[in-house]
């Protein structure tokens, strides 16, 4: 039998508005013996059944629910289920001659919380980010060979969050044979994905819709792509028609397959310019020197970790939009984004709107991007929505 997580009086709300987290504060009592990643049932103090999770005891998120049905149990159906129905929903929404790239699972939002798969072409590469995920990794390999058979899985779970689970990092091969770098199709596009030491598990799906959006407004326009990475970005605005893109990245490897890419994909490397330099550093010198774009991209990595970090990541964020403002031409356009789910989508708005004055420009919103859509956000999980992006059109 399952031991049973007790909840203190009137703590029972949000688990019966079906959100998949317990917090230690909420629990008044453990019946029985919980090992970490082992499956209890969350009762409320009268007794009655909510739901059943993952147990993790050094963490603050204490309970992850897998279920609200009381007679699911979590064994290799539970996850044979819940993965056929998001691989479904995401056959559903791509033309695989196009785009054969997706994420699969999307941790809560696909009722498999601290589950991230992403599929690259035939290797799926797993992050298993809590005590239940790292439980049940045998049973989530197997799924996934079940229902994509001759698929090579990679595990990817070398990222700190783990650590709040008392977990160490771990990488390597699940099953097959997966090659080190995978090519991938994006809207048509050739996509090198470096799935052994790329970022996350290896390349940023949930920027697909916005690099169409750059793509659609870069007709003719001079370009600057900061925090580049492989040039993703700079690939589509090139093909959308632009006159020439700026690639800048603090890591010269990252630029180097930048510059792959444009060579795969067959586009003008007389176009397509690089510098390895630190954002910050490279705006300001742009400000200093006058120089301007057509279009500006501004995709920096997550400032927000915490929520008491969010003052200081606000600073940063108002820091390298007024630069990346000041280096757009009147009339230009400025994409703009926060991967930082903490960072609410008013507040990055308002920040903005903020640069922008401190700028001495005008911005006028004319486009909201987000996560695409294979990172849905169930409607119990408001949390899963953390990709906030603008475009804006910049005047004097």
């Amino acid at each position: 039998m399952s031991a049973q997580v007790v909840l203190n009086s009137n703590r029972d709300k949000s688990l019966r508005r079906r959100h998949p987290w317990v917090f230690a504060s909420t629990i008044a009592e453990v019946k029985g013996r919980a090992k970490s990643g082992d499956t209890v049932d969350v009762i409320d103090d009268k007794g009655d059944w909510l739901g059943r999770g993952a147990y993790s005891p050094e963490s603050q998120m204490r309970v992850r629910i897998w279920t609200f049905e009381k007679e699911e149990s979590i064994d290799n159906g539970f996850f044979l289920r819940k993965m056929a129905s998001a691989l479904a929903l995401r056959q559903r929404l791509f033309d695989p001659q196009q785009t054969n790239a997706f994420r699969w699972v999307a941790s809560e939002s696909d009722g498999l919380p601290g589950v991230t798969i992403d599929l690259y072409d035939n290797v799926a590469v797993v992050q298993l980010l809590s005590a239940g995920a790292e439980k049940h990794r045998s049973k989530i390999v197997w799924a996934i060979t079940k229902l994509l058979p001759g698929t090579h899985v990679y595990e990817r779970s070398d990222v700190d969050v783990r650590k709040k689970e008392g977990l160490e990092p771990v990488t390597g091969v699940l099953a097959g044979d997966p090659p080190s770098q995978v090519t991938i199709k994006e809207n048509g596009l050739s996509i090198v994905v470096d799935i052994v030491n790329g970022h996350k598990t290896g390349f940023y799906l949930d920027q697909r819709d916005s690099r169409a959006a750059a793509g659609h407004f870069a007709k003719d326009a001079h370009v600057l792509n900061c925090f580049s990475y492989t040039g993703t970005f700079s690939c589509y605005a090139l093909a959308g028609g632009a006159a020439s893109v700026t690639n800048v990245d603090v890591s010269q490897p990252a630029l180097d397959l930048a510059k792959h890419h444009i060579q795969l994909n067959g586009l003008d490397e007389s176009k397509s310019h690089y510098v390895n330099k630190d954002v910050f550093k490279a705006l300001r010198a742009y400000h200093d020197d006058r120089q301007q774009f057509d279009m500006v991209i501004l995709d920096p990595p997550k400032f927000v970790d915490s929520k008491a970090s969010l003052n200081r990541a606000s600073r940063g964020y108002k820091d390298i939009n007024m630069y990346g403002i000041h280096a757009v031409k009147s009339g230009g356009l400025l994409l703009t984004f926060s991967c930082s789910g903490l960072m609410p989508a008013d507040l990055f708005q308002k920040i903005v709107a903020d640069a922008a004055l401190d700028a001495k420009r005008t911005i006028k919103i004319i486009g909201r991007l987000s996560q695409a859509s294979d990172h849905p956000i169930i409607g119990s999980y408001p949390e899963g929505y953390y990709l906030k992006g603008l475009i804006c059109e910049v005047t004097d």
